[in-house]
């Protein structure tokens, strides 16, 4: 459920604003809104909140992937100290940065006198200065032996047709009627022999870095803790530049009255907790007020579930996705369906199994080691459960053939959508029941906003696109399954009809038929629309059968090009070719998961509900990092 809100608006002294702010922030409990701040002390928690952000990348590369046994975690560095080495961190960064670039700019320089040999700027100028100007170049085969007999030359190599020389000069310019593609040769600012020794210290310098920030990565405990110190300074200085002024005696006429202003902010407090809140104003003398949030407010969502429906919360979490407050929860079918969802793309109950064990297996090791069992883990048991129930009903284990199957798993399966079944019926089974799923999943859209539109005349709408979904349904079965099973009778003709009529009525419902009819035809292209809207959703279902199918044949696919294989010498062979072909249909089966077991629920089934997922999480002002 969505838990309810408060909005509070608390009003204290300009003088006590700071010692407000951080009693406020010790009980824990009100959602700040944001104000526009940008203060100096802002501005340079937020440089130094991005150079923290920076370093832990760093510290986190250098990371080793295995600490020696006698190696001791550094006890935490104070702020003081843990900025000095975050800048170190830095510094040290940029260097090799510099070194980095500076050591390219060498490797081109050395590869241009690669073929040159080992050369000075410094012979050529004494040569200079005895009167022999000499210039090396480089020119094609061709040109140099078409070069005028006027220009002398010294021919130094011929490399792929390039032709290596000297051009020996009366002065110290380069003679004007060079051919075209003659290209003189820069000359090194000192030696080839000290490009190649800077190189070598550059490499040194590098590589010396490296090890430096592999010892420095034992600090990154002390910056991750920094980095959590400056966010909630941020936070707190966010706050407080953010508050709006109200100035009292700035009228007075009295010179000797001081100045005397007070400071609001509006946040937003569960319902079950205000109390806890308006007892601190009242103990601090605060002057709040306390009052429904209104339509337009911008109030964050807490979601209050129970342990089961809590499963669903790591997958929310990682994809970001938070109701608006003012909109439907939908845990509980996203949970159930997302379930439903998972087993039948991954469709084998072998690979359940092995999920199964995998989820029971961590959370085993989390009890004996006494921590606190992770709500992902108990997520991944319930989603292997649900795929060894429809690998049970289907008879799906490892994609083998039902012959090489123990006869009690056959016998508990459903014939009709096992692997018993002859392919065409059994496809044509689970299609079914893939629509069938669908359109019971749309329905519930529906329900619930019958049930949030109680009061309203809209709730009509809702029963109109609950008619059109019954009534596409059976067309769809018709269409795909059998027309003569399912034929389109004048019922469904009728169910469509009047339930796209009560939809073109109510949808814009708001007090008003006749202002409700009048946007109807406003947007009539879409209301129209909506009906083949409807149709291709139901159809959109048909994925959990597709996918499935091909992960299906994927495994079997791999049964059968390693089975030749387990009867021989090279067993080990098909043994590793089992364990990647059926590792990798897992992970294409987890990616068609997120893309179209999550799309159902979170396209689909939300826009039937109306949840366009705009809400933010709620979190409180307080001195720890959640809520």
């Amino acid at each position: 459920m969505i838990v309810p809100m408060k909005k509070i608006t608390l009003l204290v002294l300009k003088t006590e604003q700071r010692k407000a702010l951080k009693d406020l922030r010790k009980l824990g409990l009100v959602h700040v809104e944001e104000k526009p701040a940008n203060g100096t002390l802002i501005n340079e928690l937020k440089s130094e909140k991005n150079d923290l952000t920076f370093a832990k990348s760093l510290l986190t590369e250098y990371l080793p992937k295995k600490r020696e046994k006698d190696f001791t975690e550094p006890s935490l560095l104070n702020e003081e100290d843990a900025l000095k080495f975050v800048y170190s961190v830095l510094d040290l960064t940029s260097s090799y940065k510099n070194n980095v670039e500076e050591l390219g700019r060498l490797k081109s320089e050395l590869a241009l006198y690669k073929t040159w040999g080992d050369f000075s700027a410094n012979e050529f100028k004494e040569l200079s200065e005895k009167g022999i100007y000499l210039f090396p170049a480089s020119v094609s085969e061709k040109s140099y032996m078409a070069m005028p007999k006027t220009i002398r030359t010294i021919f130094l190599s011929n490399i792929k047709k390039t032709v290596q020389f000297l051009i020996w000069a009366e002065t110290g310019e380069i003679p004007e009627d060079l051919p075209k593609d003659v290209l003189p040769l820069k000359m090194p600012e000192s030696s080839t022999k000290e490009l190649k020794e800077k190189a070598a210290t550059l490499i040194t310098k590098i590589e010396a870095y490296k090890a430096e920030m592999t010892k420095m990565s034992a600090y990154l405990n002390s910056v991750e803790a920094l980095d959590k110190i400056v966010t909630k300074k941020l936070e707190f200085e966010t706050v407080y530049d953010g508050m709006s002024v109200i100035p009292l005696n700035e009228d007075s006429e009295n010179s000797s009255d001081k100045p005397l202003s007070l400071v609001w902010l509006t946040g937003y407090v569960p319902k079950e907790q205000e109390k806890q809140v308006t007892e601190l104003a009242k103990n601090k003398s605060w002057a709040y007020i306390l009052q429904e949030p209104e339509e337009d407010d911008p109030v964050p969502t807490k979601l209050k579930h129970n342990k089961i429906v809590g499963l669903i919360s790591p997958l929310t979490d990682f994809l970001g996705t938070v109701p608006g407050y003012n909109e439907p929860d939908i845990s509980l079918w996203f949970l159930l369906f997302f379930g439903i969802f998972f087993a039948m793309i991954f469709g084998d109950g072998g690979y359940g199994l092995l999920v199964v064990i995998m989820s029971a297996f961590m959370i085993l090791k989390a009890k004996f080691a006494k921590k606190k069992v992770d709500v992902s883990l108990a997520m991944m048991m319930y989603l292997g459960i649900m795929t060894v129930i429809w690998g049970v009903l289907t008879c799906s284990w490892f994609g083998a053939p039902p012959k090489l199957l123990p006869s009690f798993l056959k016998d508990i399966a459903v014939y009709g959508i096992s692997s018993m079944e002859e392919d065409g019926i059994r496809n044509k089974n689970i299609m079914h029941i893939s629509f069938t799923i669908g359109v019971i999943h749309l329905s519930i859209a529906h329900l619930i906003g019958i049930v949030r539109n109680r009061k309203s005349l809209k709730l009509l709408a809702e029963v109109g696109s609950l008619g059109m979904l019954i009534g596409m349904y059976f067309a769809i079965l018709s269409i795909i399954i059998s027309s003569e099973k399912y034929p389109i009778t004048s019922s469904v003709v009728w169910c469509i009809a009047i339930g796209f009529v009560l939809n073109f009525i109510f949808a814009n419902y708001n007090g008003s038929i006749g202002e409700s009819i009048l946007q109807a035809f406003g947007n009539m292209i879409s209301m129209v629309l909506g009906v083949v809207n409807v149709f291709a959703d139901i159809m959109s279902y048909i994925r959990l059968w597709a996918v499935g199918l091909a992960g299906a044949a994927i495994s079997m696919t791999v049964n059968t090009m390693a089975g030749p294989m387990l009867g021989s010498f090279i067993i080990f062979i098909g043994i590793i070719l089992l364990v990647f072909g059926h590792g990798l249909n897992c992970v294409m089966n987890l990616l068609s998961v997120i893309v179209h077991g999550v799309r159902l629920n979170t396209m689909e089934f939300s826009t039937h509900v109306g949840l366009t997922w705009s809400g933010f999480k709620y979190m409180p002002f307080s001195e720890s990092e959640t809520a």
